[in-house]
């Protein structure tokens, strides 16, 4: 404790504000873990510990700090990113990211449009989450390297957090020359609002978070495009205009709403209700098409994962169910999908790069798929 206040007593120093943003957020995660265990054995020593850390940051208050109560993870994040300056010491990281002919063959053609630090940190790593994991984590190990040359520190605690049904970091927040902010799934922190449910433990959880990631990514990622049919059958759409954004996620939560109003429905209702919901899922895409084993194509084939329980359930109400997701070559999965949109890029040539839609078969009633797929 001797030690951690002289650290904090020095003015002007960086390490000294790196230390106390630590501090607040381990105050607040104990705070948030005796709400949620009051029986814990170690329950009266982590609040002893809570009034140490109380002790330790009321004699210096952060100017940035102005809540009488305990600060959020917004309380102590937003008022420093307004002091950021709009520096780009991380450009010519995004200048390497561009030149590596492996990485394009995931990203494309493009080009960051970033004008700051912290928005070119956040810019890279979802970048990163298009690509294979171990292509980014190769990625990101170099990175760190690179910036820690500049004097920058990976630092963990300093993130935003989206609401999700386990806690999940998914990229980390730069310290020191460099100041960024990360980002971290949380299941402290609840579902977007536009979805009105709470959180119960039980599977709506996992589909509530996934759809709370890419209403939080629409409106963060410029690059993400829909290719929604009941919104525009003809093509892959931009979602960067207000017009186009709002009609998507309109579609996406009303989706998200019929799947969580037929929880105890009959289960074929059920079970069309969550095609539905998956569709919307996977028609919210990249070009070119993110790599199924990313960040990203895992998140969706999450998502996808939870239609087994639902099509179990109907098959022991005494429906016959078929369910195929249709990936490989596009000539042998055509006649199971309807409404294809074909790229002339990205993936392999004659081969589908995105199942936006799985086939299914209710009884007699056929629900053809839906794929985006490469020309030959």
């Amino acid at each position: 404790m001797q030690h951690l206040s002289k650290l904090l007593e020095i003015e002007d120093s960086q390490l000294a504000w790196v230390l106390r943003l630590g501090l607040h957020g381990l105050r607040t995660q104990l705070q948030e873990a005796l709400k949620e265990d009051t029986t814990d054995p170690g329950n009266s020593a982590c609040q002893e510990v809570v009034r140490e850390l109380d002790q330790l940051l009321q004699p210096q208050k952060l100017e940035i700090i102005t809540s009488p109560t305990p600060p959020t993870w917004e309380d102590v994040l937003e008022p420093i990113q307004l002091e950021i300056p709009k520096e780009q010491k991380l450009k010519h990281i995004g200048d390497a990211l561009l030149a590596d002919q492996e990485l394009l063959q995931y990203i494309g053609a493009y080009q960051f449009h970033s004008n700051n630090d912290l928005d070119l940190w956040n810019e890279i790593q979802r970048l990163l989450l298009r690509v294979p994991e171990k292509l980014a984590h190769t990625w990101r190990e170099c990175i760190l390297a690179e910036v820690s040359q500049l004097g920058a520190l990976e630092e963990k605690f300093a993130v935003q957090q989206i609401g999700f049904s386990r806690n999940e970091p998914v990229y980390s927040g730069l310290q020191g020359s460099v100041y960024a902010t990360g980002l971290f799934l949380s299941d402290q922190i609840d579902f977007d609002p536009q979805l009105q449910v709470e959180k119960r433990g039980g599977g709506l959880d996992v589909l509530a978070g996934i759809v709370s990631v890419c209403l939080n990514f629409i409106e963060t990622d410029t690059c993400l495009h829909h290719a929604l049919k009941s919104v525009d059958r003809f093509g892959v759409r931009p979602l960067s205009s207000e017009a186009e954004k709002s009609k998507y996620v309109t579609a996406l939560v009303d989706r998200f709403g019929r799947v969580s109003s037929t929880t105890n429905a009959d289960p074929a209702i059920a079970l069309r209700a969550r095609l539905d919901l998956d569709e919307a899922i996977h028609s919210l895409v990249y070009l070119p098409p993110c790599d199924r084993f990313s960040w990203w194509g895992k998140l969706q084939q999450e998502a996808r994962r939870t239609l087994d329980s639902v099509v179990e359930k109907a098959r022991e109400a005494g429906y016959q169910v078929q369910i195929r997701p249709l990936w490989g070559t596009y000539a042998d999965i055509y006649t199971y999908s309807k409404d294809d949109l074909q790229l002339d890029f990205g993936g392999v040539p004659g081969e589908v790069s995105a199942c936006l839609r799985v086939y299914a078969k209710i009884n007699d009633e056929v629900i053809p798929g839906r794929v985006l797929f490469r020309s030959s």
